[in-house]
């Protein structure tokens, strides 16, 4: 029906996305960057950022995940 496409094509949509690189790679950065639209000087993320950023009709849950050599191994868990 045209309701249903009226709400498909506007309704927001939600979306994930996950960080994942080595340390001192820029994610941190980056996340701050769409959420801010500004660069912010960061320190090294132990363990996990998480922001939402919105953009257009979709909401971005973003999970910046730190990237030293001893957080690696959860990436997994992601």
């Amino acid at each position: 029906s045209f309701a249903k496409l009226f709400s498909r094509l506007f309704a927001k949509k939600e979306m994930r996305i996950l960080m994942v690189g080595l340390d001192a790679a820029g994610k941190t950065t980056i996340l701050y960057k769409l959420k801010l639209g500004e660069i912010v000087t960061t320190i090294p993320t132990i363990g996990f950022n998480v922001e939402t950023v919105e953009y257009k009709n979709i909401s971005f849950t973003v999970w910046d995940v730190g990237g030293q050599d001893k957080i690696r191994p959860l990436w997994r868990h992601y």
